[in-house]
C-alpha cells in the first residue's frame, strides 16, 4: 500500500489551478489503467447530450437482454472523466458479464449542484426508457460510484425515490462523500490521511455544493430525513480516510430504515485505492467482496 501511495503521490501538482489539478489526475489515472479485455466491445456515445461509455462482452446479447450497471466516477465532482476510471468499468464488464455504462458528468466548479446528478439521472433515464436500444434488459440496472460518484450514486437513489420512478436494483457505494459531520472521528483521526485529507474534502464539498444547497440532501445525501424504500446496498469504506465515516453513517441510516445493506471495512485502506488492483492484497480482498455482492 505504501507503493501504491507513493507512486500515486509522484504525479501530483503544486499548482492549484483547475486545469493544471486536471491535467495532473489524467496523467496519474494513465499510469494506473491497464489494457482493456480483447472480449470487450467499448464504445463512446451521448444520451440525453451527456457523454457516455458503453462496455459490454462481445458476442450476442442474453435472450433477456444484458444486465447493466450505471457507473459514476470520484474525483471530487472536480476532476475525472471517462478515462479516469476506465479500469474498473472495463474489470467490471467482463467479471459480471454485463453492459457497463460510465457517465462523463459536467464538474465543479465550472458546473457546480446540481449540474452533475442532473446529468446521471439524464442518463439513467434514458437507460430506462429505451433498453432496447442498447439491448438492455428491461429491469433497472445497479447504480455503483466512488466518492464523489458514491455521493451522486446515492443522491440519484435518493431522486429517483422521491419523484416515483423506477429506482436501481441495487446501490454500490466505495469509500463515498456523503456530507458528513465535519467534526466526526474519521475527520479527525485521517485529517491527514494519505492522497485525501480532511482540508481536501472541505474544498471539493465547498467547489460543488453552493451556499444556497448546503441543506440539500441530494447534495449531501446524509441531510436526508427518510431513508426508507431505498435499493439494498454494498457500502465499502477505508480505513484511513476522512470520509470513513460517512459510509458507516450511511450503512446505519438504511439498516435503520429497514434496507439491506452490507458494510465492508476496508482495513488498512486509504481513499482512492482502487487502482491498487492486482498491487494491494487488502485492495484485491476489496474486489473479491465487490463481485460476490452480485453472486
Amino acid at each position: 500500500m505504501a507503493g501504491f501511495v507513493e507512486k500515486t503521490r509522484a504525479y501530483a501538482c503544486a499548482d492549484e489551478a483547475i486545469d493544471a489539478q486536471r491535467f495532473a489526475y489524467r496523467r496519474m489515472c494513465a499510469a494506473f489503467t491497464p489494457p482493456r479485455s480483447a472480449s470487450l466491445e467499448v464504445l463512446d456515445r451521448i444520451i440525453a447530450q451527456v457523454p457516455v461509455r458503453r462496455y459490454r462482452p462481445k458476442g450476442l446479447a442474453p435472450t433477456s437482454g444484458w444486465g447493466w450497471l450505471l457507473y459514476l466516477h470520484g474525483g471530487g465532482w472536480v476532476v475525472g472523466d471517462l478515462d479516469s476510471h476506465d479500469f474498473i468499468c472495463a474489470e467490471l464488464a467482463v467479471a459480471l458479464q454485463v453492459t457497463v455504462v460510465a457517465v462523463d458528468y459536467r464538474l465543479a466548479p465550472e458546473h457546480p449542484f446540481p449540474a452533475a446528478l442532473q446529468d446521471c439521472l439524464a442518463v439513467w433515464q434514458g437507460l430506462i426508457d429505451q433498453p432496447a436500444g442498447w439491448q438492455l434488459a428491461a429491469r433497472p440496472g445497479t447504480v455503483m460510484g466512488d466518492s464523489a460518484g458514491g455521493n451522486l450514486a446515492a443522491a440519484l437513489c435518493l431522486a429517483l425515490r422521491d419523484t416515483g420512478r423506477p429506482v436501481p436494483a441495487a446501490q454500490v457505494l466505495i469509500y463515498p462523500g456523503l456530507g458528513g459531520s465535519e467534526n466526526g472521528a474519521s475527520r479527525r483521526e485521517c485529517r491527514y490521511a494519505p492522497l485525501l485529507g480532511a482540508q481536501e474534502v472541505q474544498v471539493y464539498q465547498q467547489l460543488y455544493v453552493p451556499a444556497t444547497a448546503r441543506t440539500n440532501p441530494l447534495a449531501l445525501p446524509l441531510l436526508a430525513g427518510d431513508f426508507s424504500r431505498l435499493p439494498p446496498a454494498f457500502v465499502a469504506v477505508a480505513q484511513f480516510d476522512p470520509l470513513r465515516d460517512d459510509g458507516v453513517e450511511y450503512h446505519r441510516r438504511l439498516l435503520a430504515a429497514g434496507v439491506v445493506s452490507e458494510l465492508y471495512w476496508g482495513e488498512g485502506l486509504v481513499h482512492g485505492c482502487l487502482r491498487g488492483r492486482h498491487q494491494v492484497p487488502e485492495v484485491d480482498a476489496l474486489y473479491a467482496a465487490l463481485l460476490d455482492f452480485w453472486s
